[in-house]
């Protein structure tokens, strides 16, 4: 669906009349082309609504001729389009402006308009303009770089306080699961799990159990720590799982259990691990676009290890590998023989299926390390069942 229909479906008009409703809707998605066929005239709020969609769509666009011939724009003025995404914002909700601004920035170019922070002022932040901004971060000027690193740094807090807690909790569960040990001190003993272990040692003339095997959770020690390497390709088809990694790898950072390490790569590798206490300095300090070569980028990280048993590695990346493929599938069977626990993942974002090199997937399942697309929300029980060395929690549309 089209951002005009998505608009369309959620405005609302005073008037009660189902069938004159329809109408409006009808009129709003298609145009007002002689050709459209609704008879219906807009005015007021409707018609400044209409003005916005036909300014980026145009009505060509909007009756489905898709292509650079449209009947109107939204010029290459500053502060024209400032006004019109300050209009966009008044007449739909956030969603639906967030669809536009992506389109605009696609369909009419717009994307260097951004680095004046009069600009990024106006603009509703979301993880896709965060990837934006990001590929622009080069050609930015100082006098915009503070801006948009507001921008950015409101897009992240916001990510961290929707996934943080959940991602703690998640994982704090799953590692004092992989710590439980046999022989537990009195005070480190599980009870509720060793009283379900020793069911069938109940007495009855005693209305006790037995508790032949104990079973405790484990001190948190070096000796026991996980250590999680995020390995992020950051060419620029993955921009938003560069800015959910970044976030995911600040949070990870911040748990005493977890040794976290952090490495993007397009054909050269950055070690970005020192800034992980800030992800928007993790942010910035990736350059969205460039060639790709994953196997560079795994040697770095084979090299890193030092515990393979008590290793996650997570490579995101779509696969289209510019380096030395059967290098590649070399390294990844190397770790998971010495102990690591692989986790291929092909977007971390909220995003659909993503585009990706098919042949270099099924080398890798091959390899017992399936490569699938993962929401933001799910990462935490990916995460959970790496950690306890578990089948992955792979969705179905994988």
């Amino acid at each position: 669906m089209t951002a005009e229909a998505r608009a369309a479906e959620t405005m609302t008009s005073a008037a009660v009349d189902p069938a004159q409703e329809r109408l409006r809707r009808w009129r709003l998605v298609l145009g007002g082309d002689a050709a459209d066929g609704t008879g219906c005239a807009l005015s007021g709020r409707d018609a400044a609504m209409d003005g916005a969609l036909t300014s980026l769509y145009g009505k060509a666009d909007r009756q489905g001729q898709r292509g650079r011939d449209r009947s109107a724009g939204l010029g290459a003025s500053a502060p024209s389009v400032a006004r019109w995404l300050g209009d966009i914002r008044t007449y739909f909700p956030s969603s639906v402006v967030q669809v536009m601004q992506r389109d605009a920035i696609d369909r009419l170019g717009l994307a260097t308009l951004l680095l004046e922070p009069e600009m990024l002022e106006a603009v509703e932040a979301d993880v896709h303009l965060v990837g934006t901004l990001l590929s622009l971060n080069k050609a930015m000027p100082e006098t915009t770089k503070e801006t948009a690193r507001a921008v950015v740094r409101k897009v992240v807090e916001d990510l961290e306080k929707r996934l943080a807690t959940r991602t703690r909790a998640t994982l704090t569960g799953a590692l004092d699961r992989s710590a439980r040990i046999s022989r537990p001190r009195h005070h480190d003993i599980d009870w509720n799990r060793t009283i379900a272990a020793n069911l069938k040692h109940y007495l009855p003339e005693y209305r006790t159990v037995v508790p032949e095997r104990l079973i405790g959770y484990g001190r948190a020690s070096q000796s026991t720590k996980k250590e999680v390497v995020l390995c992020i390709d950051q060419s620029g088809s993955m921009a938003a799982s560069v800015v959910y990694a970044s976030v995911f790898g600040a949070v990870l950072a911040s748990m005493r259990t977890i040794s976290t390490r952090l490495v993007v790569f397009d054909t050269a590798v950055v070690d970005l691990t020192d800034q992980l206490d800030d992800p928007v300095d993790v942010l910035f300090g990736t350059q969205l676009g460039g060639g790709t070569d994953i196997n560079r980028a795994l040697a770095y990280c084979q090299s890193q290890i030092t515990r393979p048993a008590d290793t996650v590695v997570v490579l995101i990346s779509d696969l289209y590998e510019g380096g030395i493929r059967d290098e590649m599938l070399k390294r990844v069977a190397a770790m998971k023989a010495s102990g690591v626990q692989f986790v291929a993942l092909l977007a971390l974002s909220d995003e659909g299926a993503p585009a990706y090199d098919r042949e270099h997937a099924a080398a890798l399942a091959a390899l017992g390390a399936p490569a699938f697309a993962c929401t933001p929300d799910l990462f935490p029980e990916v995460m959970a069942a790496a950690i306890e060395k578990r089948p992955l929690p792979i969705p179905d549309t994988a």
